[in-house]
């Protein structure tokens, strides 16, 4: 049994499950009140552009384990924004959280004002990779709306299959981009003997269950306001209303007791996961040979997991779906030893078995997922912590180590369990330690150009790119299941979308499968017109790195908090020689700005001792001090004025001349 597995089993309710309600006879659509076709205003927003009149959802689980969603939702169109927003419908799959999802059975039609209803073809439904406004990446099967227009009712039905989901601790969403008017889910609880369905709402009013016929359960909200997605916000989960269903006997849990307790129990179960045999010695003293402190020794350990051990987890271990079926549950870490293969877990065990035949203390650490909801250690409920890193002591401090996730710095825990209060488990006395937060220069973009000028305006020259620590890792994950071709071509689509008329050759990508070094990019490149030219006179922008990026953040006012996943820093380094006949009119440099220990902005601009030589560095840190959290209030503004004035200053020109004669 695996460790997420196991933490489940802690509780006893593997065996949980949902029964649904059938959908109607033949899959009908539902019958259609005449009023909404005349509807003219919203009623949850009242200068919404569209309102979901129903959204409901029913839950099933079927005969291979998955969970089944059946969804359904019906939508009133007012205005021409209403309708070019919702012409588009994307819903979502792939690995989704803790589960992978599917969806399937997609249909939808639209009833005009009239009445004339128009149906969506099946040929109609395809795939796509969305970039939502956080940067974050995901597949959708998508299809446009037919015959959409303002005073239309729009409805679609989809299911969602999350596949191999234990029915117990199922999320239920309230929220969408739109107002609702009514959500409801139909659940039928499992009667397990002495324990009860329980529901935990966040960031909203409890929904009590309703019993419906035949032993469901309903829960409804109404009137639920629209979630726009801002840049750089929270979590959605940390936002939006939306409610945990999970199963216990309803005694009253005390949070520190519950913590203690389950940090304590955690331990014993995971004892044989780390547990050390002669392998595990003879392998750990062979690692470690001629090393003098401990230290040494962890660096060691934490290079044999990842450089013997194929990670079985990461697209990058080039398996096929056939080999991942075929690969054996590993019950302990001499089993991963033997077979050289293993999961992000089972490496991380191996690597806690290795370092306890050293001599060393360590345990596995449960944490929460920043990337998913904040963590608050008053809700005491195992969901909100699960097995992510080692803890290795050192004296009186602990130091946390992830070697089963891939591309990771030695020393560094993925961004989403950095910064966090995590919980360190022991057969006695478990202890809440915060992780720490890596400063800016360990995710550190490194940038450097060689370019010449023309006296038209066009920049040519060698560019070179380097990313390292969260900034290689985000990366290193978005291209390692990419071919050599789709690598390319994202590059060019991202150097594009900044400077469209650019022209790339001789590209290349390095290291985007090591887990050591830095993924690199160099390529050929040449701009036609970076430069404005009038009469004898080029405008040039040197920070070239930064040209056509637009202001981080454009809207004068926000909801939602400001929330970076990580500090970071930037260095840029461009020379430019100038066009035979032009010299510098003036080379005036941008202007360096200061945020404290929070960020510094300098910028410089040189010229070599012949005058033929432009030379720009830029030098740019954020998140100093671990500030990387800030309220929507005035924060908002003194951050957005920060940053704003960043972008005027990479946005800085500096003129060239001929000289009369």
């Amino acid at each position: 049994m695996s460790l997420p597995r196991l933490l489940y089993a802690l509780t006893l309710l593997m065996c949980l499950s949902f029964v649904a309600i059938a959908m109607p006879p033949g899959d009908d659509w539902k019958t259609l009140d005449s009023t909404h076709l005349t509807l003219k205003t919203a009623t949850v927003e009242k200068d919404a552009d569209a309102e979901a009149l129903f959204w409901e959802v029913r839950i099933d689980d079927d005969e291979q384990g998955d969970l089944i969603f059946t969804h359904y939702l019906r939508i009133k169109v007012f205005t021409e924004r209403g309708r070019e927003a919702q012409s588009k419908i994307d819903i979502p799959f792939g690995k989704i959280l803790r589960f992978e999802t599917k969806v399937k059975d997609i249909s939808a039609r639209t009833i005009k004002a009239d009445g004339t209803i128009v149906e969506l073809k099946k040929e109609d439904i395809f795939e796509r990779t969305i970039v939502k406004t956080s940067g974050v990446k995901f597949k959708a099967k998508s299809f446009a709306i037919p015959g959409i227009e303002p005073g239309c009712i729009i409805e679609y039905r989809w299911r969602e299959v999350r596949v191999n989901q234990n029915a117990n601790y199922v999320r239920l969403d309230f929220q969408r981009d739109i107002p609702v008017q009514r959500i409801t889910y139909f659940i039928k609880p499992y009667p397990y003997q002495g324990y009860g369905m329980r529901s935990l709402t966040l960031h909203g009013e409890t929904s009590p269950f309703k019993k419906e016929a035949n032993g469901f359960h309903s829960t409804t909200m109404l009137n639920m306001p629209s979630m726009h997605e801002e840049s750089r916000m929270p979590p959605e989960n940390q936002i939006k209303t939306w409610m945990l269903i999970y199963y216990d006997k309803g005694e009253k849990l005390i949070p520190q007791k519950y913590w203690h307790d389950l940090g304590k129990r955690y331990f014993e179960e995971s004892r044989n996961l780390i547990k050390v045999n002669d392998d595990i010695k003879r392998t750990a003293a062979e690692a470690t040979d001629g090393t003098q402190t401990d230290e040494e020794k962890i660096a060691r350990l934490y290079e044999f997991c990842r450089s013997k051990i194929k990670n079985a987890s990461d697209d990058a271990a080039g398996l096929t779906p056939e080999e991942r079926k075929k690969l054996k549950e590993n019950k302990s870490p001499a089993n991963t030893l033997k077979r050289g293969v293993g999961t992000w877990f089972d490496i991380n065990m191996l690597f806690a078995a290795l370092v306890t035949a050293s001599g060393m203390e360590a345990s596995v650490v449960l944490a929460p997922d920043r990337g998913d909801m904040f963590f608050d250690k008053n809700i005491p409920n195992s969901y909100f912590l699960s097995p992510k890193s080692i803890a290795v002591r050192f004296g009186e401090t602990w130091k946390f180590y992830d070697p089963g996730t891939n591309y990771l710095t030695a020393g560094m825990l993925r961004w989403q369990e950095e910064g966090q209060e995590s919980l360190v488990t022991d057969s006695k006395q478990p202890v809440w330690v915060s992780t720490p937060l890596s400063p800016p220069d360990k995710s550190r973009v490194k940038r450097t150009a060689t370019l010449k000028l023309d006296e038209e305006g066009a920049l040519e020259g060698d560019v070179q790119m380097e990313f390292i620590g969260h900034l290689g890792v985000e990366r290193k994950e978005e291209n390692d299941d990419y071919s050599p071709s789709q690598r390319e071509d994202s590059l060019r689509s991202e150097i594009k979308a900044q400077m469209s008329t650019a022209e790339i050759s001789n590209l290349k990508i390095e290291n985007v499968n090591d887990p050591v070094k830095p993924i690199s990019y160099m390529f050929h490149l040449r701009v036609p017109g970076y430069a404005q030219r009038t009469g004898k006179r080029l405008f040039f922008q040197p920070a070239f790195f930064q040209r056509g990026v637009s202001p981080l953040f454009s809207a004068s006012a926000r909801k939602y908090p400001v929330y970076f996943h990580y500090p970071w820093s930037e260095s840029d380094e461009v020379t430019v020689l100038l066009p035979p006949g032009y010299e510098f009119d003036s080379v005036d440099a941008p202007t360096s700005i200061s945020g404290g220990i929070i960020s510094e902005y300098k910028p410089g601009l040189s010229a070599t001792a012949d005058k033929r030589t432009l030379v720009y560095k830029r030098n740019f840190f954020f998140g100093g001090g671990g500030h990387i959290f800030f309220p929507p209030d005035s924060s908002y503004q003194q951050l957005k004025t920060f940053f704003d004035q960043v972008h005027k200053q990479d946005n800085h020109t500096i003129t060239l001349k001929q000289p009369t004669n």
